[in-house]
């Protein structure tokens, strides 16, 4: 096989990279096209010891180490909101956290071959994720109202949701209370339940809260079958019950990563 055919699966999921790193698809597509020309005008120099999509990745950031001379700036690209308020968060980001960020968590690549990628020790890679995992944490701090009538439950959410750095509105219990509370304190999130203490609806609260203002909505259930029917628009997102605390975290910040109610990514 030769080596195009054997790079040419993975050209898509560096053109996602890149797009990701630069903010802009011109912008990013033109880095790839620069790394495909390298290789074509010296495929002797093409890492031959690694795995092909590692070797191409390599090239790409040899390419963007050696050209782009303002790492800090991402090209801002408005075709699309949810993805320029991700575009705008990335940006605060260090180069190098940036970087490690898209490698592992996007990319999938171990924290290992990051660090092949960005010429980095593991150890150095892990703390960069980490000081990009915390800056976006601070980014998208927000105002959460939870919807459960468990108690013990609803304090387990309490106390994820605070460890994120976010407030508390309130627990409500029932489908009447979690609008009410809606209404007198908005939230910037809301964590929702389906079935409540009396035997109202966590899917008809959330309907009518929207139905007043938009905002993001998590649903934590042990009946994920109810919302999963493949016969209405379904959630975004879905935790099922029982859950993992990491699980409920890392929800939250996706969730909130692209709302641009949360804290300003500008700021």
């Amino acid at each position: 096989m030769s080596l195009g055919q054997q790079l040419a699966p993975h050209l898509p999921l560096l053109r996602r990279y890149a797009r990701a790193l630069t903010g802009a698809q011109s912008e990013g597509d033109r880095y790839v096209r620069a790394a495909l020309e390298a290789i074509v005008a010296a495929p002797d120099q093409f890492p031959r010891d690694v795995d092909p999509r590692l070797g191409l990745y390599r090239t790409f950031q040899a390419i963007w180490q050696s050209t782009h001379l303002e790492e800090d700036e991402i090209v801002e690209d408005t075709s699309n909101t949810a993805e320029m308020i991700a575009r705008k968060r990335l940006a605060r980001l260090t180069p190098l956290s940036r970087q490690a960020l898209l490698l592992t968590t996007v990319e999938g690549f171990s924290i290992e071959d990051a660090g092949y990628l960005i010429e980095e020790d593991p150890a150095q890679v892990s703390s960069l994720v980490a000081d990009a995992v915390a800056e976006i944490e601070r980014q998208t701090r927000t105002r959460v109202m939870i919807i459960e009538d468990e108690p013990l439950i609803a304090m387990d959410l309490e106390q994820i949701v605070r460890d994120l750095g976010h407030e508390v509105t309130g627990v409500a219990v029932t489908r009447d209370e979690a609008v009410a509370l809606a209404m007198e304190d908005r939230p910037g999130l809301v964590l929702a339940d389906i079935q409540l203490a009396d035997d109202s609806s966590g899917i008809d609260a959330v309907k009518d809260i929207l139905a007043e203002f938009s905002v993001p909505v998590i649903f934590i259930t042990a009946f994920p079958e109810r919302l999963l029917t493949g016969e209405r628009p379904e959630p975004t997102f879905l935790i099922t019950k029982p859950f993992q605390r990491e699980t409920v975290k890392t929800t939250i910040s996706q969730a909130l990563f692209f709302d641009q109610a949360t804290v300003p990514a500008g700021v």
